[in-house]
């Protein structure tokens, strides 16, 4: 049961994030934080044997994409990579472990890839292409997709307990 309330804080949160970062491009400290600590205690409380890749993947997220934003801003000489996503990663990291974080990625970028070609393509918009769109959606697009095989067994082992 607890497992499901986690579970659930999950998906409100993350919702929240993808739609606040939608409407507003910024994702904040008051969302990115529950979540990337509601994952940790989820592990700590629930499945205490994958709290470390729990750890490991908050570190391995944000440090990736911390990587990523450094080396853009250095090359390019402005933000690309907002500080929001790379706390967003680091929660998702923290829920789906350091394995599913190279997925996550990947995910996120051929959706927003994806989303930019078809709007630029099907809205005949070219400027599209060269404004800043947030990331976080699909972030948190591709977690949700990652969800299905990480929350599998939580909530298998709780309705299996309510029945």
């Amino acid at each position: 049961m607890v497992a499901l309330l986690f579970i659930s804080l999950y998906y409100l949160l993350s919702l929240r994030l993808a739609w606040t970062d939608y409407k507003t491009g910024f994702l904040p400290d008051r969302l990115t934080c529950p979540l990337l600590w509601s994952g940790l205690a989820f592990y700590l409380l629930w499945k205490n044997e994958f709290l470390q890749a729990a750890v490991s993947g908050a570190i391995a997220g944000y440090l990736f994409f911390w990587t990523v934003s450094w080396v853009f801003r250095r090359w390019r000489g402005y933000e690309g990579l907002g500080f929001g996503d790379v706390k967003l990663l680091a929660a998702l990291g923290a829920w789906h472990g350091w394995q599913e974080i190279a997925a996550i990625v990947f995910l996120a970028a051929a959706g927003g890839l994806i989303a930019l070609i078809a709007g630029a393509t099907l809205f005949h918009r070219q400027q599209i292409l060269k404004t800043p769109q947030p990331f976080g959606p699909f972030l948190v697009a591709a977690g949700l997709i990652v969800s299905c095989r990480t929350f599998y067994a939580p909530v298998e082992q709780s309705i299996k307990t309510l029945l």
